[in-house]
């Protein structure tokens, strides 16, 4: 397989004083010990980083095990993995136009952070499309699944650094300089962005966002959207598992790496 068509490594992350996690080892899944009370802190941010995650970590076996006579399924790995991409950029779009500005202003000693973490969605996307012309040709052509497959974890390793360097380094400080009240990096504001932006609908975007949530916190999550979304959810929910289940099983298979019912303790 051509050298210029798989993922390219990430180039070094400049280090930052203070990264703010502390010694009970606390992160982006929420607090250390189960005497906090809850919080839905950033959960936009949160849900996004854990949904990648799960279909980084399921998408490459279920490309493997495609057969030659199943063409339904590959038209289906390939919107899903194309739906994956597109929720990726406006994640990306919410960071880079409405979060970091915010962040610059308050905590201006993690601007280099921020420009790294800038130029890298700009890697990530161009890395992710490339990756998307590999699935396209895999979901028709079952001989070169493997190696695309490969492509995929290659992707989802880089990914997975970019990803734990924001939950390490940058939500601590977000979760000082950002008032409890406001809506920055919430559900809220992301389903805000998809609405206004030329991307995927909030109905698959908000099954795709919860697949694997404990039902209970899936009422919290809820609770940070409008009427009309917490009346058509159990439709959208159930639309969303009909048109994956052919991927991985009814309700998605359940979660691959037992963190996304605690998403949000």
């Amino acid at each position: 397989m051509p050298i210029h068509l798989l993922p390219q490594p990430a180039p070094s992350v400049p280090a930052q004083a203070g990264s703010g996690v502390d010694s009970r080892g606390a992160d982006a899944y929420g607090p250390a010990t189960d005497e906090e009370p809850f919080t839905v802190r950033f959960a936009g941010l949160r849900l996004v980083h854990a949904a990648l995650r799960r279909d980084l970590a399921r998408l490459p076996n279920a490309l493997r095990l495609l057969q030659p006579d199943e063409e339904d399924k590959g038209e289906a790995l390939l919107r899903h993995w194309t739906f994956m991409t597109a929720m990726l950029t406006c994640h990306h779009e919410q960071q880079d136009t409405r979060i970091w500005p915010i962040v610059r202003r308050f905590a201006p000693e993690l601007r280099l952070l921020l420009n790294w973490l800038e130029a890298d969605h700009h890697n990530l996307d161009h890395s992710f499309t490339r990756v998307t012309t590999l699935v396209r040709i895999a979901s028709r052509d079952t001989g070169s699944a493997w190696p695309v497959a490969y492509a995929m974890e290659d992707l989802a390793a880089r990914l997975e650094t970019h990803l734990r360097i924001e939950e390490r380094q940058l939500l601590p400080r977000m979760d000082r300089v950002v008032t409890d009240s406001s809506r920055l990096g919430g559900l809220g504001e992301l389903l805000d962005l998809l609405r206004s932006a030329d991307g995927p609908g909030t109905a698959d975007a908000l099954a795709w966002l919860l697949d694997g949530v404990d039902p209970a916190q899936v009422e919290r999550l809820l609770a940070e959207c409008d009427d009309d979304v917490a009346r058509n959810w159990p439709h959208w929910q159930a639309t969303y598992q009909r048109c994956t289940a052919p991927l991985w099983g009814p309700a998605g298979g359940g979660a691959t790496d037992g963190s996304l019912g605690s998403l949000v303790d």
